[in-house]
């Protein structure tokens, strides 16, 4: 690590892994730049398009593996990326990051162990924001679930032995996990963990009106952000919206990397138009009544809004049934798997419910909060890193795990 005068802006490293991890770990570099910190980025399996957007620099040209990310989902896509070039890609980065440790005060990993590997690999200090575990997907707040997939009885935790030893470390200046229940847990083991919120919950304010008549129910698509299985989501979709009644509005919020030509050649004729919505996330979700998602940060962030959810197993490499299963434990009751042919059915219960039951939608608000938090976040976490690099050391604490959020 660098030795600074005291006129030297303090310098940050950011590592991620994911679209979604990219866009979480871009939002606090901004928030750390605006405090004064040096930013750089390393997105490792990505483009890293949420930190050009922001305007913060990327060491390393981006790659695009096939696999997208998602080998812990198929671990036959690991071979697709060895093919690819994963073997290299990771040895460049690796040398990057220890030659970059050399001009930096801390690198902060974002994801889950691949970049808390790599910032314990730097040599240097490092804290972990970790987006992808949670005890909820084996227990909630009044105990285990109790289901055959858990052969050898109730974990420690989500985080296995060597993710809490790298958490541990004396190198570790603490991880900000994304819910006060898994926070909590490791705490009472001693690990340095925060509960500020989480990241995913800012910046989902609605910034215009949308071509939706606001007197009508409205169904929002989200098939995922990843050609060609964002397509494959997409087809799926339409068939529910064969079944949906025309006084049911359907719209869909779509990812910048999909070609409007490939969806709008799959619309069913009854449905030609279908508003398609790009690059205005926030806003789609505020407006939505009920979700059709076969996606992974996007769903989260509606459950987190108060939306219910309803989602279809797809083919992969993300949105597996294993995958689609998985959601339903982490975010609760709020997310309903179904089938094709069940969803149009389901949704009309859903919007039932909606209309007959006054306590409905403030129990997915409240069941919102508690699985995904407040927004702010963001700035919270920020602060945090600012203390730890002004008072240089885990012991600088402003705010204890789970306080107030």
């Amino acid at each position: 690590m660098q030795s600074q005068s005291r006129r030297d802006p303090p310098r940050v490293l950011c590592l991620s892994n994911g679209h979604g991890e990219d866009e979480v770990a871009s939002r606090i570099a901004v928030a750390l730049v605006q405090r004064g910190i040096q930013v750089r980025a390393l997105p490792i399996v990505g483009e890293g398009k949420a930190y050009v957007r922001q305007g913060i620099p990327i060491l390393v040209t981006p790659q695009v593996m096939p696999s997208g990310g998602f080998i812990y989902q198929d671990w036959r896509q690991l071979w697709r990326d060895v093919r690819g070039g994963l073997l290299g890609l990771t040895g460049r980065q690796l040398a990057v990051i220890r030659q970059e440790a050399a001009q930096t005060d801390l690198v902060l990993a974002v994801g889950d162990i691949v970049p808390l590997l790599m910032a314990w690999w730097s040599g240097i200090p490092y804290g972990f924001v970790g987006t992808a575990k949670s005890d909820y997907y084996w227990r909630d707040e009044q105990g285990p679930y109790r289901r055959a997939w858990i052969p050898w009885g109730e974990p420690i935790s989500d985080y296995l032995p060597w993710e809490r030893w790298l958490m541990g470390h004396k190198r570790c200046r603490g991880a900000f996990l994304r819910d006060e229940l898994t926070a909590t847990a490791l705490s009472k083991r001693g690990l340095r963990t925060f509960y500020l919120g989480n990241p995913m919950m800012d910046g989902l304010e609605a910034q215009r009106d949308l071509p939706l008549d606001p007197h009508r129910p409205a169904l929002l698509l989200l098939p995922g952000s990843r050609p060609p299985e964002a397509y494959r989501n997409w087809a799926l979709m339409m068939q529910v919206v064969q079944g949906i009644p025309a006084e049911i509005q359907v719209y869909a919020a779509l990812s910048p990397n999909l070609d409007p030509a490939q969806l709008q050649e799959r619309i069913p004729a009854e449905r030609r138009d279908l508003p398609l919505i790009w690059g205005d996330f926030g806003t789609c979700v505020q407006r939505a009544t009920v979700v059709l998602a076969m996606a992974g940060t996007a769903t989260e962030q509606c459950v987190g809004l108060g939306k219910p959810v309803i989602t279809l197993p797809g083919e992969g490499p993300q949105f597996t049934p294993r995958f689609a299963e998985a959601q339903t434990r982490l975010l609760g009751s709020a997310v309903q798997l179904t089938s094709v042919e069940h969803a149009p059915r389901l949704l009309h219960q859903i919007l039932e419910r909606l209309a007959t039951d006054p306590t409905y939608t403030a129990q997915l608000q409240a069941h919102g909060h508690q699985r995904m938090g407040s927004p702010g976040a963001t700035q919270r976490i920020a602060a945090q890193i600012q203390t730890w690099l002004n008072f240089g050391g885990s012991d600088a604490i402003l705010r204890p795990t789970g306080q107030g959020i």
